[in-house]
C-alpha cells in the first residue's frame, strides 16, 4: 500500500514540474509581450547610455569630426580649467538644500493640518496639486512677470511704501525667487503622497494619546512621525534628485544669473552642448551629476535605519 501511494505521489510531482515547465509557444507569447517595452528600454535609454559615455571621452563637436581625448573632459572640470565649476556645485547644492528642507517641512505641515479637516481636504488637496501638472514653463513665465522689478509682489509692496528689492537681478534674492517658485510648483505632489500616508495611521492610535492626555505636538513626533516616516523618507529621495536636476526655472527666470549665481549643473550642462558646441564635455557633465545623484541617494538610504520605522 505504501508502495503505491509513493507511485502516485510521483506521478503527481511528476506531472506538475511537467505543468509548470513553460513550452514553446508560452515562452514565446510572453516574448511577444515584453518586446515592445524591452525595445523602448534599449533604443531610449540603455542605448542612449552607452553612448554618452562614448562621447564623454571625445572632444564632439555639434558639427564636424569627433577627436579622442580619454578622460580629458572630467579632468577639465577638476584641475582649474572650468573655474565656474564650483561655483556652478554650490549653487545646484544650495538649490537642493534649500529646496527639499522647504518642501518637506511645508509638504508636511499642510498634510497634516488638511488630515484633520476630512470634509474639505480633497478639495484643497486638488487645488495644491493643480500646478504639479501644470506646464513647468508656463508657470515660470508667470512668475517671472510676477518677480519682475515692476511686477505684483513689488507692486503691493510699494503700496505699503515698501521699496521691493529685484527678486531676479540680484544674488540672493535671485536663488530664494527660484526656491520659492519651485516649492509653489513641487509641494502638493508631496501633499497627496503624505496624505496618502496619513490615511494609513490607524485613528485609535492617536485617540488612545489623545485620551490620555497627550498634546498635539508630542502626538505628531511619538505617533505620527514614525508612522509616516517611509512617506517622508520617499519624498526626501524624489525630492532631492528632482532638485538636483533643476533646469527650467533658472533658464525661464534668471537665465543663470546675475553672472553666475543661479547656474545650475543641468544648465551649464544644457549650455555646453547646444551654446558652446561641446557634446563630450556635456556627457561628462550629465556623468558627473549622475554619480552626484547617486552617492547623495545613497547616503540617503544609509541614514534611513536611523529615522524611517517601517514596523511603525
Amino acid at each position: 500500500m505504501g508502495q503505491i501511494s509513493s507511485s502516485v505521489t510521483d506521478d503527481v510531482m511528476t506531472t506538475a514540474r511537467k505543468a509548470k515547465k513553460p513550452g514553446v509557444n508560452e515562452r514565446f507569447l510572453a516574448f511577444l509581450h515584453l518586446a515592445p517595452g524591452m525595445s523602448g528600454f534599449i533604443i531610449f535609454v540603455v542605448i542612449p547610455l552607452i553612448a554618452s559615455i562614448v562621447i564623454s571621452l571625445y572632444r564632439w563637436p555639434l558639427f564636424g569630426d569627433p577627436k579622442f581625448i580619454g578622460v580629458d573632459n572630467y579632468l577639465r572640470l577638476f584641475d582649474g580649467r572650468t573655474p565656474v565649476f564650483g561655483q556652478i556645485l554650490f549653487n545646484t547644492a544650495l538649490f537642493a538644500i534649500g529646496y527639499t528642507a522647504a518642501n518637506l517641512i511645508i509638504s508636511t505641515g499642510l498634510a497634516v493640518w488638511l488630515h484633520s479637516l476630512p470634509d474639505w481636504a480633497p478639495f484643497f488637496r486638488v487645488l495644491f496639486f493643480v500646478p504639479v501638472v501644470t506646464p513647468m514653463v508656463a508657470n515660470a513665465l508667470v512668475w517671472r512677470v510676477i518677480l519682475d522689478d515692476r511686477g505684483m509682489i513689488n507692486g503691493m509692496l510699494a503700496m505699503l511704501g515698501i521699496t521691493g528689492p529685484s527678486w531676479l537681478g540680484e544674488s540672493g534674492w535671485a536663488m530664494f525667487s527660484m526656491i520659492l517658485m519651485s516649492l509653489w510648483q513641487g509641494v502638493g505632489y508631496n501633499i497627496v503622497v503624505l496624505a496618502a500616508g496619513l490615511n494609513n495611521i490607524n485613528p485609535s492610535v492617536l485617540e488612545s494619546a489623545r485620551i490620555d492626555g497627550t498634546s498635539a505636538w508630542s502626538r505628531f513626533w511619538t505617533i505620527t512621525f514614525p508612522m509616516l516616516s517611509p512617506s517622508l523618507f520617499f519624498c526626501t529621495i524624489m525630492t532631492v534628485i528632482g532638485a538636483f536636476k533643476v533646469f527650467t526655472q533658472p533658464y525661464m527666470l534668471t537665465k543663470g544669473g546675475p553672472g553666475d549665481a543661479t547656474n545650475t549643473l543641468v544648465l551649464f550642462l544644457y549650455r555646453s552642448g547646444f551654446s558652446y558646441d561641446q557634446l563630450g564635455f556635456a556627457s561628462s557633465l550629465a556623468w558627473v551629476l549622475f554619480v552626484i545623484v547617486m552617492l547623495v541617494t545613497a547616503l540617503q538610504f544609509v541614514g534611513q535605519k536611523h529615522w524611517v520605522e517601517y514596523d511603525a
